[in-house]
């Protein structure tokens, strides 16, 4: 069913599929996503209209268009009921907070993530990825076929939790990550429920989910509570955040917003980051000559040693191959806001309430802003590569404009050093004839990375 919907008297609406009644495009939404609207892009163009139930939604993968939500009329785009199945795990964090709460604690936050701030957590992100590497070295040597997919969530979890928390959670590490990973599994199914009975049936799911946030709030807290108590300073984000000040008032975060901020950087620091990570390491395993050139690159920087920040900006062509994977298979696959008021986006009347989705998906992979959208080409980031340069807002894995992601400096180097080391380390190989599958849920997760994990020989 792909007649176009009718348009309106003064303005068309975007084009797009008629759908069914009630459900509108729920089937093809749910039966391939990613396959779906792909579908939809190369038969309607850089706009189109969807309705999934009682909501509309219009997709975006023009740059122009992004930017008109994004940034020129952001005031009339909201975050809308997506974001406030996630306020009982985020709280009022920077992900959820709109309006004067949001530009405060953006104040507050954004000076701890510029460049030379995330320059002192280099060293602790180094021996994070080095344990993992260590830990990987018995499956290397028998030969064992594994899951990589977890193993980068572990990863990240690791790195982050250590950034925030620096000692502090060592005893409480395996704890955390079990039920930071149960109350996300429970906030994707939310996010992608027609009808959320969470809160209405005494579901087992619902039970797990709250034990889980009761167990990271008790944690979270609890260090927040023993940091105050205390006059040591620690070299860590949570350090940074209790440190913060308002630069009108003067005044701190109180407890409730740093535990806000905290679960919002468990996500953004974790999940996104780990997902681009796996998917790296899938395309690298496909890929030889790119992987080749990457250990060799590798070999010419580091040697045997470890990486310190001096040697990141070195590591271009493993920073290169994480942008690359994040555009083919971006964290986030797309930035929702509901309309205020009526507006017009590429000469289609975008209706208030509506739903609007700057596609980061749709948008890497348009083939008229990147040649073969398809392929794996890491050299699309080098500085020098030859011909136009990327377009603004052309590639969007930390979102974009005033709201773009505060940690995307420390997720694009803490995913430099792991391409880089576990690349020293190892040659990962995809186990052949198993099926990866895109799932598009909070994040983009692969299905799974089934490797075998080969000592990496000496690049001759």
């Amino acid at each position: 069913m792909t007649a176009p919907i009718a348009a309106s008297a003064s303005a068309p609406l975007a084009p797009g599929p008629r759908g069914w009644p009630i459900v509108g495009n729920l089937p093809g939404m749910v039966r391939d996503r990613l396959g779906f609207v792909s579908g939809l892009q190369r038969e309607y163009g850089e706009i189109f209209r969807v309705r999934v139930g009682g909501r509309e939604l219009n997709l975006l993968s023009n740059p122009e268009f992004i930017k008109h939500v994004l940034v020129d009329n952001a005031a009339n785009y909201v975050k809308g009921d997506i974001f406030k199945k996630l306020e009982p795990f985020l709280g009022k964090g920077l992900f959820t907070a709109e309006g004067d709460l949001w530009r405060r604690q953006r104040r507050l936050m954004q000076p701890h993530f510029h460049k030379e701030s995330v320059a002192a957590l280099v060293g602790l992100m180094v021996e994070t990825i080095a344990a993992s590497i260590e830990r990987w070295r018995p499956r290397a040597r028998s030969g064992e076929a594994f899951d990589f997919a977890p193993e980068m969530m572990r990863l990240t979890l690791d790195v982050v939790t250590r950034a925030l928390f620096g000692a502090d959670v060592d005893a409480d590490a395996t704890t955390v990550g079990a039920a930071l990973t149960t109350v996300l599994e429970h906030t994707n199914r939310r996010l992608l429920s027609l009808v959320d009975l969470t809160d209405v049936l005494p579901l087992p799911s619902a039970r797990r989910y709250r034990r889980a946030l009761a167990t990271l709030d008790r944690i979270v807290f609890g260090i927040i509570a023993a940091r105050r108590r205390t006059s040591e300073r620690r070299a860590d984000l949570l350090q940074m955040l209790l440190d913060a000040r308002d630069p009108d008032s003067g005044e701190p975060m109180n407890d409730q917003q740093l535990r806000d901020e905290v679960m919002t950087l468990f996500l953004a620091g974790h999940e996104t980051t780990a997902n681009g990570l796996a998917w790296t390491w899938y395309l690298l395993s496909r890929a030889p000559a790119v992987d080749r050139r990457l250990r060799s690159d590798v070999a010419r920087v580091l040697g045997a040693r470890r990486p310190t920040m001096d040697d990141v900006p070195q590591l271009a062509y493993a920073r290169q191959i994480f942008e690359e994977a994040m555009r083919l298979y971006p964290p986030v696959i797309g930035v929702p806001r509901d309309a205020i008021r009526e507006d017009r986006i590429g000469g289609y009347r975008v209706r208030a309430g509506a739903t609007v989705v700057s596609s980061a998906y749709l948008t890497h992979h348009n083939p008229r802003l990147w040649p073969n959208p398809e392929g794996f080409d890491p050299d699309r980031f080098a500085p020098d590569r030859p011909g136009p340069p990327i377009a603004p807002f052309a590639y969007l894995p930390f979102g974009a404009g005033q709201r773009k992601c505060i940690g995307h400096v420390f997720a694009t180097i803490e995913g430099t050093l792991a391409v880089a080391m576990i690349a020293q380390a190892y040659r990962p190989e995809l186990v052949p004839g198993v099926r990866v599958d895109a799932i598009p849920q909070l994040t983009l997760r692969p299905s799974q990375i089934p490797i075998r994990l080969r000592l990496a020989e000496p690049i001759q």
